[in-house]
């Protein structure tokens, strides 16, 4: 085995979560004094084996192990100090033709995720060595029409949700004239399961802070700010540490690199609210105005912040601007299909064994997200629907599966490609309920400014609560889709345009579910509490008196070994008798 070069520890919010700083002290504390450098790194995407430590050899190769927690880091410990291999820690090895073949990450091409669980987020000379700012200099030999051509030619398009294509939006910002431009990156990561943007800013924020300045150059702006939510407070820290390094080292500031340039970003730390994800009511919150969207024309290009020009990209689409320049945009353009160039970053979340952040090429289907690089379902349950695109998009059934993963593809379905949220539902999600559940998020959401969005999005959830309830009607069915199609039509922002998707396509593609609850007054999956109930077979309930202990209402009762009875009057349907019953006893209908 070779000379150990250095160890590192997954410290971005889900590790930390999962206890890394634990794993990270001690291994600092034991490996230090033996002269093996242990440093802190971003996700590598693998989520569901955190906290991660990885084992890099002089030799280039490397040994991630999973799941490692207070208790085996002290056994890991010793093993890296004598040179050990703990072999059924392993969660993965990088260029191992071994586990590459058959892996969560191959049939991925990271791009954006680059460097993201590869090298030390607080280092600006660990970015710099893996081409980091190499874009940078190469654009001040090239020229501002240069840049632009070089992303048009990329056919890189907004990941924001929009799909905009990015050098268009260049071309328009750059010809509007005027003293003074604005570069904005859109943080704001809002949509229920996503987490993308953020494992980008924790792990790499250079990325970002380099594409924002050659965004500027192109365009002739000054002056850019990152909108980053406040509840992301890692991704902060990150930022402010790599702006000053990047200020320090000449990348930022005034005349970057002896160019005649100057450039220098801002963070303004968002309080939450979902809707300033739309640009205009961005825009306004920066201002210190109520985070509300305005109708356009004039658009961002040219009248946005304070009515200069003003370009807004989102992360993702920042972060693949060095890799871009740097191998060119005929390059990127090779990857993906002929209208969806490049490739996506997705956080995987739900009922999935392997949840955490991906990227993958642009085309691949649903299903080999899902099953190939996903691992399908937990408990190897029956698949239902994935929601993509967040509160804005669709729930897609087993049958559309095989879907690619492009623009065209995922709007034809009724949903849309959105900024990468991808939860997958099993067997046991009721799709009437999930429904509401966006159309909750929507309606908490919305800024009110639109009637059709602050009144017809609260109705559609009306409905669909007493559909829950076992209260529908089927004509309640006609209802929510004229409705849908009102708020679609009428509202001003894209919050208010896309928030009735999940509905649409829930009614197109499980339009069964529905009609169970109305005529039958039954949640098939067992999810709506008014429409189940729970009650316990004598024959096969042996008087364990779990299920009483359990109860949080003592509605249960009964002598021990004898069967018991549940009191249907005092029962909250919370289900904790079905989930503790050892027997089967517990039935649920």
């Amino acid at each position: 085995m070779n000379n150990i070069k250095r160890v590192k520890v997954g410290m971005a919010s889900c590790g930390l979560a999962a206890g890394a700083q634990v794993v990270f002290d001690h291994l600092k504390e034991e490996l230090t004094p033996k002269n093996i450098l242990v440093e802190r790194t971003g996700c590598i995407g693998m989520c569901f084996r955190e906290p991660l430590v990885e084992v890099e050899y002089d030799d280039g190769s490397s040994i991630i192990y999973g799941d490692i927690d207070g208790k085996k880091v002290k056994v890991l410990s010793e093993k890296i100090k004598n040179d050990q291999i703990q072999e059924e820690w392993i969660a993965y090895k990088p260029n191992d033709e071994e586990y590459e073949s058959d892996h969560y990450h191959a049939k991925q091409e990271r791009i954006v995720l680059r460097n993201c669980g590869i090298i030390n987020p607080e280092s600006i000379e660990e970015y710099i060595e893996r081409d980091g700012y190499k874009a940078l200099n190469k654009i001040f030999e090239k020229g501002k029409d240069w840049v632009i051509e070089d992303v048009l030619n990329s056919g890189l398009r907004g990941r924001g949700g929009a799909g905009f294509p990015t050098g268009l939006k260049w071309k328009f910002a750059k010809a509007s004239d005027n003293d003074k431009k604005y570069i904005i990156c859109n943080a704001d990561e809002g949509d229920p399961g996503a987490f993308m943007d953020r494992s980008v800013l924790e792990g790499d924020p250079h990325s970002i802070l380099e594409g924002m300045t050659i965004a500027g150059y192109a365009i002739g702006s000054t002056q850019g700010y990152i909108y980053v939510r406040a509840e992301y407070p890692l991704a902060i820290i990150r930022l402010e540490k790599a702006i000053a390094q990047a200020k320090e080292k000449g990348f930022l500031g005034d005349n970057i690199l002896d160019s005649g340039f100057s450039f220098d970003i801002s963070l303004k730390k968002g309080a939450g609210a979902f809707v300033c994800g739309e640009e205009t009511a961005l825009m306004h919150s920066i201002e210190g105005q109520r985070g509300m969207p305005t109708l356009k024309p004039p658009f961002p290009a040219n009248s946005g912040l304070w009515r200069k020009p003003t370009n807004i990209n989102n992360v993702e689409t920042f972060a693949n601007i060095p890799w871009i320049i740097v191998n060119g945009g005929d390059k990127y353009s090779a990857i993906g299909t002929e209208k969806s160039k490049g490739t996506k970053v997705f956080a995987l979340t739900g009922k999935i064994k392997k949840s955490g952040t991906v990227e993958v090429p642009m085309g691949i289907t649903l299903r080999e997200v899902i099953f190939d690089i996903g691992g399908g379902i937990i408990n190897d349950k029956k698949f239902k629907a994935v929601q993509i695109g967040g509160p804005s998009g669709g729930c897609l059934p087993e049958s559309l599966l095989d879907t690619p993963v492009d623009y065209d593809s995922l709007n034809n379905t009724g949903a849309i490609m959105g900024s990468g949220g991808m939860v997958v539902m099993d067997e046991n999600s009721c799709m009437v309920d999930v429904a509401k559940f966006f159309l909750s998020f929507v309606v908490e959401e919305s800024c009110g400014k639109c009637t059709f969005c602050r009144i017809g999005n609260k109705r559609m959830f009306e409905i669909l609560d007493r559909i829950t309830k076992g209260k529908g009607e089927m004509k309640d069915l006609d209802e929510l889709e004229k409705l849908a199609y009102q708020v679609k039509n009428g509202s001003l922002c894209g919050l208010g345009q896309t928030a009735p998707n999940p509905v649409l396509t829930s009614l197109k593609y499980f339009r069964d579910e529905y009609i169970a609850h109305i005529k039958e007054k039954k949640c098939p999956a067992g999810v709506c509490k008014d429409l189940i109930s729970f009650r316990i077979d004598d024959d096969k309930c042996t008087g364990c008196t779990l299920c009483a202990r359990n109860c949080p209402v003592d509605a249960i009762a009964g002598e021990v070994k004898k069967p018991h009875i549940i009191d249907q009057d005092a029962c909250i349907k919370c289900g904790k008798c079905y989930e503790v019953c050892r027997f089967d006893a517990v039935v649920k209908e």
